[in-house]
């Protein structure tokens, strides 16, 4: 069963995402904040981060940075979500290591779809 960590300070999101995953058979873990999410990872490896880039205290790009840097984490995707949709902005996303950059407000059905051939891609990697 795929472990998902969500990471937004919108709890509307949060709620929303958490249910779908739910529903999708995943098992989801919820950080609030930058800080949060760093404890979470620091302890359990997941194999997909949803990942907002503002927040208060670190940066989703921070995070994304950090989580690049344990070794344990290697293969763990990474979904930005983020208000903030600039070229300049997904740039940086993917340069902090990012597998996708979803510009908000994006529709929860096309994100599990993305969520789902992220994780797929994973086990046919396995397999071969």
């Amino acid at each position: 069963m795929p472990h998902v960590l969500i990471v937004d300070d919108e709890p509307n999101i949060v709620m929303s995402l958490e249910f779908l995953m739910r529903k999708n058979g995943y098992q989801v873990g919820i950080a609030r904040n930058g800080t949060e999410a760093l404890a979470a990872i620091a302890q359990t490896p997941y194999d997909l981060v949803v990942l907002d880039v503002m927040m208060p205290d670190v940066d989703g790009y921070q995070v994304c940075q950090q989580l690049r840097q344990q070794p344990n984490q290697a293969g763990t995707k990474v979904i930005f979500l983020s208000a903030k949709s600039r070229e300049a902005d997904m740039q940086k996303g993917y340069e902090a290591g990012a597998d996708l950059y979803v510009p908000k407000p994006f529709s929860t059905r096309q994100l599990m779809e993305k969520v789902r051939e992220l994780l797929e891609s994973d086990k046919l990697r396995v397999k071969s």
